[in-house]
């Protein structure tokens, strides 16, 4: 007995998009799992996560101890003395210019000071460069841990530079919330935050210049400010021309769509839409993709696409199409996600989970931004939260309860100290992120019989330049499941799944074995590093 799928997920997606799975037999059986170097997709930037908004605290204020904990768990690559990974090893992290919401306190409207930040820049012109205390700790962490790549992105631009002397916009006006006169120094702003941390020996590989323009931010929930395409295209000039004349060679990523539609279509035809065309297509009198400094890449975030899952899979092979036809050159980043849509799995992103069910629901997301939309980059939101909602990779609470405590902004505390709790979503992350590397390519990867991806064993591959290869397989069902690789000899297995947090391990490459609801990655023996 076989789950029943639409015909056009049953022909020609194997080829197209590697290890899409499209149908699952019932009965149990082994799992040919097929790699194939010489079909190569997308080279891979990395894996990230962002320190905003919660390590602005926990970097200034925690107990050592406890932030080199979190450290460890986002940036470490290492095993501790038990052979055990100590993280995750993100190779790409993202650093938040603050507009100076958290200068202004309760005058900035925002009641949730953890979603206020600060500015370097005063607002008489004059820079203090010791803001961004606890999130330039984390950024030092990152960098003695090895992360590769750096990302620096703001929501708005500065509050003494805004139309409202807000950080967020005014009421129902689509248009970037800057003050038309000040486009340079906005510009100028952005890269002397990129050439002061150049100075100080930490170099940003890429700025990011604006996060999701879409959206109308003309409420006081956070920093924000909505933008016409066009106002884009002004910006992306300006700092084109300001970074090259400065010698830096950051490069622009844009884009930060709210959703993939909105880079790949007309939505609501308000010229905040079809941006990988406007931006990127030759034929487009908005293109900046042949400026110096800006990257072929576009960007968007991963919300409202993902539920139910056959439109989980319709959208990302529709985005894929589109950037192909708009430019075959241009690459794509998934630079945004946590929890908010509405589904029939885990619900919705009200209330934390720490378990598998999340961390299968998002490995599932993962695999298809990669295989389908192929994806160049994969950043989750928040890597810490204090908050008992779905938008974190560390979570942290007053431990008030023992294995849990009392959580959200109103707990004074959680400022100042708290407990660390890991997250199974964290270690399913780390399936990817610790394994797949910057510079890596996607290769051809399937599964026989074809599989389903709603309670199937998904599966992807990687190689690197010397030849090395990772596999990673995420299996959905609630049964074990048993492979055969094509892969030469015993292989080293690491595996998350409700009792396990990357547990290292070695199989048989022609008898694998992965346990029900796990994520397991597969690579060539000796590549773990030791304390």
């Amino acid at each position: 007995m076989t789950k029943f799928v639409p015909n056009f997920l049953r022909h020609g997606c194997r080829g197209a998009f590697g290890a899409l799975a499209v149908t699952t037999a019932l009965e149990a059986a082994t799992l040919e799992v097929r790699i194939d170097p010489t079909v190569r997709y997308q080279t891979i930037d990395g894996f990230g996560a962002s320190d905003a908004w919660r390590c602005q605290f926990v970097g200034q204020n925690w107990p050592l101890e406890k932030r080199q904990r979190i450290a460890d768990l986002l940036f470490s690559r290492e095993d501790d003395a038990e052979g055990n990974p100590k993280g995750i090893g993100l190779s790409l992290w993202r650093f938040n210019i603050g507009a100076g919401t958290a200068e202004q306190g309760e005058a900035s409207d925002i009641r949730n000071p953890w979603r206020r930040a600060e500015c370097f820049q005063n607002p008489d012109g004059t820079w203090d460069w010791s803001k961004h205390a606890g999130q330039r700790w984390f950024l030092e962490a990152a960098r003695q841990r090895g992360v590769e790549r750096f990302l620096a992105f703001p929501n708005s631009p500065p509050v003494h530079l805004t139309r409202n002397g807000k950080g967020y916009a005014p009421k129902d006006d689509p248009h970037l919330n800057l003050q038309p006169e000040r486009l340079d120094d906005y510009a100028r702003f952005l890269v002397d935050v990129i050439a002061h941390f150049e100075q100080e020996g930490l170099h940003f590989d890429y700025l990011s210049p604006f996060n999701e323009p879409q959206w109308a931010w003309d409420s006081p929930g956070q920093e924000g400010t909505p933008a016409l395409n066009t106002e884009l295209q002004r910006l992306v000039q300006q700092l084109s021309t300001e970074l090259t004349r400065r010698g830096l060679s950051t490069e622009l990523v844009i884009g930060e769509a709210g959703t993939i539609g909105h880079v790949a279509k007309v939505m609501d035809n308000d010229g905040r839409d079809d941006q990988a065309r406007f931006l990127f297509s030759p034929e487009s009198a908005g293109c900046v993709g042949t400026l110096p400094r800006v990257a072929p890449i576009i960007s968007a975030h991963s919300y409202h696409s993902v539920w139910p899952l056959d439109q989980q899979v319709e959208n990302r092979q529709r985005l894929h199409q589109a950037l192909v036809s708009t430019n075959p050159d241009l690459g794509y980043w998934m630079t945004e996600y946590c929890i908010l849509q509405r589904n029939g799995e885990i619900r919705g992103g009200g209330r934390r989970d720490l378990g598998m069910d999340t961390a299968l629901y998002v490995a599932r997301i993962i695999h298809h931004d990669l295989t389908l939309a192929q994806a160049r980059s994969w950043q989750w939101w928040t890597a810490v939260t204090q908050c008992d909602y779905k938008d974190g990779l560390v979570y942290l609470d007053d431990g008030s309860n023992g294995t849990t405590g009392r959580m959200g902004p109103r707990v004074e505390s959680l400022k100042h100290d708290g407990n660390v709790r890991e997250s199974k979503l964290l270690w399913a992350l780390g399936n990817y992120s610790r394994f797949v590397r910057p510079g890596m390519v996607r290769i051809g990867c399937n599964v026989a019989p074809p599989q389903s991806y709603v309670s199937g064993l998904l599966a992807s591959a990687y190689t690197g330049t010397k030849g090395e290869i990772v596999l990673v397989l995420v299996n959905l069902s609630a049964e074990a499941q048993h492979c055969e690789l094509n892969l030469p000899g015993p292989v080293e297995v690491h595996t998350t799944s409700s009792t396990q947090d990357l547990q290292p391990g070695t199989q048989d490459a022609a008898n694998i074995l992965v346990p029900p609801r796990a994520v397991v990655t597969i690579s060539q023996i000796g590549n773990r590093q030791k304390t």
